[in-house]
């Protein structure tokens, strides 16, 4: 278990200094230029980009992430992560979301930490509360997300993580919530989340130690929900997130909007609650066109053709 830890911590070491060297310095204020989505969905060569694929995966949205060398969560992370949940959320078209990284060997390595540095307290409070909340529309999102980490997720990037309804790892991908090691806690979420996910004192462990976790004990523990063998390409999480998602695409978009409302607040409530809850949301499936074509199909022995409405 030594041997473990010790290897653990020099591989939050090494990351630490990869991102203290090759990050660049940011402004702190965040703004919202009006085409700033339409930048980042069209252009390439940009750090954050959304997609919406087609043929098989129609349905099916991509968010793409390829800042600098380890995807390092700035100011920028925040304003592009804001304005495409807003677009998701008014988006009928898109049925389930992937998050990807496009670098190899990292999803995403935490908070930008040369940016950071030169932060005044106050500028470090606004950005936190700020990460907590993009965090927690990312987990509010009406459709399901997936998370696809085909690489490192460490700290806030593992706490982005965290707030996906599924988690795909790669056998090579490595798991953490470090910011002990750097005299901080997960202030993004990280310490509620996990621990509701892998139970209280497995989750103290993990953050106590700032230990790192690869993708097959991860799914052990209950941190992934399916771990795959990387392949040659380094993608196979995003592959086999692919796969989970078009499993999604066929059912009633509405059913599992609801599906998804009923399971994350009724899992917060007393059970009388949660059941008020579930009844809540079974009431916006009744009226509509969805339910009747489900009905229908099954009457009519086809596969049923939903539209969201």
């Amino acid at each position: 278990e030594e041997g473990v830890l010790s290897c653990s911590h020099t591989i939050v070491q090494v990351l630490i200094c990869v991102m203290l060297r090759c990050m660049l310095r940011r402004p702190l204020a965040i703004s919202r230029p009006s085409n700033w989505t339409r930048q980042l969905c069209c252009a390439g060569d940009e750090p954050y980009r959304f997609e919406r694929l087609t043929g098989e995966n129609e349905g099916i949205g991509v968010i793409s992430m390829n800042r600098k060398k380890v995807n390092a969560m700035g100011k920028e992370t925040l304003t592009f992560m804001s304005s495409i949940m807003e677009t998701l959320n008014a988006d009928k078209s898109t049925r389930v979301v992937v998050v990807r990284s496009l670098i190899p060997g990292i999803f995403c390595a935490g908070a930008d930490l040369k940016e950071r540095v030169n932060l005044t307290e106050d500028e470090v409070r606004k950005f936190v509360q700020l990460a907590q909340g993009m965090i927690t529309d990312l987990e509010q999102l009406r459709m399901p997300v997936i998370g696809a980490l085909d690489g490192h997720a460490l700290g806030g990037g593992l706490e982005f993580a965290l707030a996906c309804d599924f988690r795909v790892a790669a056998t090579n991908a490595k798991m953490g919530l470090v910011e002990t090691a750097l005299a901080i806690i997960p202030g993004a979420g990280g310490t509620q989340r996990l621990s509701r996910l892998v139970g209280r004192s497995k989750a103290k462990y993990l953050i106590f130690t700032a230990s790192v976790v690869k993708g097959a004990e991860a799914a052990e523990i209950g941190l992934v929900d399916e771990v795959v063998e990387q392949n040659d390409t380094g993608d196979a999480a995003y592959h086999a997130s692919l796969d989970m998602a078009r499993k999604i695409i066929p059912q009633g978009p509405v059913a599992v909007a609801m599906a998804k409302q009923a399971v994350n607040k009724g899992i917060e409530q007393e059970l009388q609650e949660g059941l008020r809850t579930e009844w809540a949301c079974y009431e916006n499936v009744i009226p509509t066109k969805d339910r009747i074509e489900g009905l229908m199909a099954f009457k009519e022995k086809r596969k049923p053709v939903y539209r969201g409405e």
